[in-house]
């Protein structure tokens, strides 16, 4: 399979040529997190998610891990498989997340946790961005491009990370589960569940760039599956590329790919096409 794949070129052309035409000011990138920015295989194994250290580490109680695990294996296979319908999918990640959480809140989750947990991931290095991604952040940073970052895993780990990576900035929003903590610092509940496949129903008017965004019309889009398509939902938009990230399950997914991305990215390489193109569209 070559890395990348065009559907629609002649379509996908024109969209960079009107997103030429507007310039850095009119666009924002509105991207996945794990598999999407980070690796979907790293060190010749499939990549940890980032909640996975904390799941496959010790730092909550001892029968964290088991039933994590016991979690995993059940609705994992549900998630990938695009030949169920979505609907039901839907209806089985939103058990998942709601059984998760809480037994995250009651397995003693807390924010020294969350902190300690994401300091050894980076120090194990078990998990990384794709590389070529610092001159992602950079690019974006530098035309002061908004980036979105929606993501059905836990927000306060993918904000401890990027911190700890040190490319966080201004110009980077993060849409996730956040975790309600008490003044001890202890987790006491979740105050909105995002899975993969309710993306499309989130709420982005809350998000201080809001209005910002109603002007920058242009959108780059960035997943790894297919329910990262309703994350442009909430975001009036004038052009649009979505760039897929397909990382396991061809055979059974590409197709689907196909139908729904602009550009499809196997063989999960850098993020060098992603540079070229944004370079392209900023002139």
């Amino acid at each position: 399979m070559q890395p990348i794949i065009i559907p629609n070129p002649e379509q996908l052309n024109k969209t960079i040529a009107n997103m030429i035409k507007d310039g850095p000011a009119k666009l924002h990138i509105l991207s996945d997190f794990d598999q999407t920015l980070t690796k979907g295989f790293y060190k010749s194994k499939k990549a940890t998610s980032i909640i996975s250290h904390l799941r496959n580490g010790n730092y909550l109680t001892s029968d964290y891990a088991e039933k994590s695990h016991a979690l995993f294996d059940k609705y994992h296979p549900i998630e990938i498989d695009s030949k169920i319908p979505l609907q039901i999918r839907k209806k089985e990640m939103e058990e998942w997340w709601k059984l998760h959480f809480k037994l995250l809140i009651d397995s003693g989750l807390d924010k020294k946790t969350i902190i300690r947990s994401t300091k050894d991931m980076v120090a194990e290095d078990t998990l990384d961005f794709r590389k070529s991604s610092q001159e992602f952040f950079d690019i974006l940073k530098n035309n002061n491009i908004p980036l979105i970052i929606m993501s059905s895993s836990v927000g306060d780990l993918i904000s401890e990370f990027i911190n700890q990576k040190g490319v966080n900035s201004e110009n980077v929003h993060i849409i996730s589960n956040l975790f309600e903590f008490d003044k001890s610092g202890k987790a006491t509940g979740i105050k909105e569940i995002v899975h993969v496949f309710n993306k499309h129903e989130l709420e982005v008017k809350s998000l201080p760039i809001y209005n910002e965004l109603l002007y920058r019309t242009n959108v780059i889009l960035m997943g790894d599956s297919l329910g990262d398509l309703g994350m442009v939902s909430g975001f009036p938009y004038k052009n649009l590329i979505k760039i897929g990230f397909l990382n396991e399950n061809k055979e059974n997914n590409l197709e689907e790919f196909k139908k729904n991305f602009d550009i499809i990215i196997t063989n999960d390489p850098d993020m060098g096409y992603v540079n070229k193109l944004l370079k392209k569209i900023i002139g």
